[in-house]
Formats: structure tokens, sequence, C-alpha cells
């Protein structure tokens, strides 16, 4: 009996099972623990089947592994997490890039002409993964402007750097005692990932982080197809699968192609003229106090969480004003765009930090009926997802975008620091009609005054 097989289709029916619970949040967190514990019996089932393994080292890179991890797991804010998941992203890739890179340099055996090719397909892969992912954090992070950053010649350049690295690549494999060629595809790999990415904004990063996350999986995948090690080979592939659907689905979310999202550099400044971005408006600026005897009144509240919202790390605020008003008997729900935040799922993850109830969590396609008859939309922090120029305005840069239709709402009062435009660059119409109101501050002391105000009434 093949042992070894059958532990790792265990493995892998563990990996599907958990993917397919972390579709929703109530058992996202069971989720993440079978997958986990389903890599675990890989893993093991490896190292048993390859008896020539030092443990001695497998043993320090454990050591060393888990206490960067756990260090990182406590001290890592939730608003850093999308800066943590595209360097989980890198370091996916990297890691499969160096395997395969080592079975080039030191093989195991004859290296047949499959075995160069899936070699370079995952170095070349792991590689850009690995640049790609940490300019998109130092873009998270604001080491590098959000904006996109493009020059005269940018896809020439790119498509150069394509086509070069699949001659290197049938050149490695007629001569693979070359190692300069092996050396040069590591380095053209490396910087089409920096020139890929760093022309796409900030208003793509979700789309971004889960991209990458599609391409470490295939960086896996194929490093799996160099150790013919199908434990690798699946789950790569499940990773890679996942994260295109969920790259796709970001795309839907805001009614772009793949290939707009990666070309069109969205967040450059727009003509003023054409976007309507020098519009004037008249806003209404309001004080807790008087947001609150709205508040008093209403009986439907949605809640619109923002990335301002996780700038602020106000999602316990928010879950108390939310309380308040629930054991007031007024509805409360909370509208989540697809898109909304640095990384997909952001509000969900921080919501469920806050243990909101999961049934007050409601999708786009979920919550958009139900501000035809709300009283009140709080948008906190959001821009780009609820502007309604995106219905309308076809020189705008998100025409088209599925919004929130929180303008429907009988109020719409929206929390902003300041009167910057969001990721796409754009001003939000929103912010001037009849029904919009503002309230100015850090999203927490404005809501921690809110309810405060609330209770005094």
């Amino acid at each position: 009996m093949n042992w070894e097989n059958i532990f790792y289709v265990l493995a892998s029916v563990l990996f599907i099972f958990g993917i397919k619970r972390l579709s929703h949040p109530r058992t996202a967190r069971s989720g993440n623990l079978i997958a986990a514990f389903g890599m675990l019996v890989a893993i093991i089932t490896t190292l048993l089947i390859n008896g020539s393994i030092d443990y001695k080292l497998i043993t320090i890179g454990v050591v060393i592994g888990s206490v960067i991890g756990a260090f990182f797991a406590v001290r890592v804010e939730m608003t850093q997490m999308p800066q943590m998941v595209a360097i989980f992203n890198g370091f996916g890739g990297i890691a499969s890039a160096l395997i395969a890179a080592s079975e080039f340099i030191n093989p195991s055996g004859t290296l047949s002409l499959f075995n160069l090719s899936t070699i370079s397909f995952s170095v070349f892969v792991g590689t850009l993964t690995f640049t790609g992912s940490f300019i998109a954090f130092g873009k998270l992070q604001g080491f590098i402007s959000g904006k996109p950053i493009v020059f005269t010649g940018q896809q020439i350049l790119n498509g150069i750097f394509a086509i070069t690295l699949i001659v290197l690549s049938y050149l490695i494999v007629l001569d693979h005692l070359n190692y300069n060629l092996f050396y040069a595809l590591i380095i053209i790999s490396a910087l089409l990932g920096i020139t890929l990415t760093i022309p796409i904004g900030g208003a793509d990063m979700p789309v971004v982080i889960s991209l990458l996350n599609s391409y470490s999986g295939v960086a896996a995948a194929s490093t799996g197809f160099v150790l013919m090690n199908n434990a690798l080979i699946i789950s790569g592939a499940l990773v890679g699968a996942s994260g295109l659907i969920l790259t796709n689905i970001m795309c839907k979310g805001m009614n772009r192609s793949l290939a707009n999202v990666i070309f069109g550099a969205v967040g450059l400044d727009q003509n003023s003229n054409e976007s309507g971005s020098s519009k004037e408006i008249n806003i209404k600026s309001y004080s807790t106090e008087e947001a609150a005897m709205i508040f008093d009144t209403a009986e439907k509240v949605i809640i619109v969480p923002g990335y301002g919202l996780a700038v602020a790390q106000a999602q316990h605020a928010v879950r108390e004003i939310a309380d308040y008003l629930s054991n007031k008997g007024k509805k409360v729900l909370y509208a989540i765009h697809p898109v909304a935040g640095r990384m997909p799922g952001h509000m969900n993850v921080l919501l469920a930090e806050a243990n909101v109830p999961y049934d007050q969590l409601k999708d786009l396609d979920e919550v958009n009926n139900e501000f035809e008859d709300c009283d009140v939309a709080l948008v906190l922090g959001a821009n780009d997802v609820v502007n309604p120029s995106a219905r309308h305005d076809s020189s705008s840069p998100i025409f088209g975008m599925p919004i929130l239709d929180v303008d429907k709402s009988r109020t719409v009062i929206i929390n902003k620091r300041t009167m910057n435009t969001g990721f796409a660059g754009v001003q939000n119409e929103l912010f001037g009609y009849d029904n919009s109101i503002m309230v100015f501050g850090d999203a927490k002391d404005m809501l921690q005054q809110l309810l405060k105000d609330l209770k005094e009434l």
C-alpha cells in the first residue's frame, strides 16, 4: 500500500475543506486551522519518506520561522494586515524559486527537458512574485508612493523582459551547465516583478494582493513538478486557482478587466475638466451632537466601513455604536464592498476582530436594496466605493464600478479626516448631495464622542 499518496490525498482533502470554510466569516477560523493541519500532514509525510534529510537543519528552520511568525502575529496590527499578506505572498514565491534553483544547481538526478522547463518557470514566477510583493508592501506601507509610477516605454520594456525570459528559458534547456544564463533569468524575473507592479495604484491593491497570491501558488505547483511531490503540486494548484478566482471577483467588484488593472494605472492625476474633479461642491459640516439627534430618530441604520475605519482602528468603537442602537430597537446592518480596504476581505476581518455579528454583515448584492428604506447611512472612511459618479460619469476612472447605493438613504452621514480624494484620485460628488452631511475627524474619536452624545439625549 502506497501510504505516501494516501496521506497526500488526506492533506489535499483537508486543503479543499479548509478553503471551503474560508468562504464565510463564521467558519473562516476553523477553515484556516483545518487547512493548516492538512499542510502539517503533508510536511510530516514528506519528511518521513525522505530519509536523507538533515533534520538538524530542518529543526533550526522550523524554530526560526516559528519565532518570526509568532512575533509578527502578535505585533502586527489589524490595519497592517494587507502589508503582512503581501510579504507572505513574496516569501511564498521566493521559497519556491529557491527550491527550484537548488535543484538546478545541485540536481538529485539527471535533469530532463521537463525538469529544466519547470525549474525555469518556477524560478521566473517565484522571483517575480517576490519582488512584486515587496513593491506592493512598499506602496501599502508608504515607503513607495501609492500613485502609479509610470514612464515612457514602460510597456515596451516589460515586453522586452518577457521575450528575454522566454529566450533564456530555451537556452537553459539547451545548455543547463551555463549558470550565467540561469542567473540572468533570476535578475530579469526580479526586474519584471518590479516594473509590472510599480504602475499599479493604491486603488487596485486588493486585486494586486490576490493576483500575487495566485502567482505564489503557481510557483509552488511548478516546484512540485520539479520535485515530483504530489502534495506541493495539489496545494500550489489550489492556491493558484483560488487566488485567480478571488482576483476575478475583485475585478468584477470594480467592473474592470485584469488587463486594465495591470496596465491602466488608475490613480494618476486626472484631467480636472474631464473627470469633474474640480467641480465645486457645497458640503454641510455637522457636529457629533447634531448627528446623534439624527440617529436618535432613525429606525434603520446601515454602516459602511472603509479604509479610514481601519486606519483609526475604530472597529470596536463602531461595534459599541451598533450595539447601542440595536438595544434601542433600531435595525443595524453593515454594508461590505468587495474592494473596500486594501486587501480582499479587509473589512470582514476587521469587523470580525470586534466580534460584529455575522448576520449583520451584508455584501454588495445583498445590501443595495436596503438603502432605499434606510434612515441613516453612516460612511466611515469609504470613498470610491460610495461615489455616485461611477454610475454616470464616463470620464471617471471608476465609471461602471458597482458601488454601494448610500446616496439613496434618507440621510448620509460621512466621516472623513479631510476632503482628500480616495485611491482613485477623483472627487466624490456624494459629499455635496442634499441628503449628505459631513462629520470631520478621526473615526475612532468621532464614534466615541457620538456614543457619548447619544447617551446624553
